[in-house]
């Protein structure tokens, strides 16, 4: 698969994301609800699978964090589809606080590793370090009063959105694009 394409299909599912996971709260424990929140969790383990293919080369450790992060995200946000079914909407909760926790932990060496290789703009990936940054924060801060760090997750989701949007535009770059590929030559 292509930078391009992989990037292309990367971006897809960062936006398909916002639509599964809310659109599947949105409608809570039916059917259709659990199915889309489910498909969420596919497509955030396809993240981290199609990310760290296109990032082992040049930073193995990012790479890697990152894919267990967006696998941990996936597990313990399809596990509170579980809790959901159960009638225990705060346990689904503290759940998807720790994979915002995760997410947070894994994105940021991730974004540092991109902001290394020079692979997008500074800014853009340092804003979203700090976004998740702050991501992580507010979901510490939903362990001990549920629903108090929903305001810091609106930088990392904007982040997001716009990755998402840039991702879809231009790909992921080629490996010869790569400063750490120039310099292995």
């Amino acid at each position: 698969m292509t930078p391009l394409i992989a990037g292309r299909i990367t971006g897809s599912l960062f936006l398909a994301a916002f639509v599964l996971y809310g659109g599947g709260s949105a409608l809570g424990a039916v059917p259709g609800g659990i199915a889309l929140i489910f498909l969420n969790s596919i497509a955030v383990a396809a993240i981290g699978f199609l990310v760290r293919a296109r990032l082992r080369p040049d930073a193995p450790g990012a790479a890697e964090g990152y894919f267990w992060a967006r696998q941990t995200e996936a597990v313990l946000l399809a596990a509170g589809v579980w809790f959901l079914l159960a009638d225990k909407p705060d346990t689904n909760a503290l759940l998807y606080a720790a994979a915002m926790c995760a997410l947070a932990v894994g994105s940021i060496p991730m974004l540092l590793a991109l902001k290394r290789l020079r692979w997008f703009p500074s800014w853009f990936t340092v804003w979203g370090a700090i976004g998740y940054a702050l991501l992580g924060i507010g979901a510490v801060m939903d362990f001990a009063v549920p629903g108090s760090g929903i305001f810091f997750s609106i930088p990392g989701g904007l982040f997001e959105i716009a990755f998402g949007v840039l991702l879809i535009r231009a790909g992921f770059p080629a490996q010869a694009e790569s400063p750490a590929a120039s310099r292995s030559r």
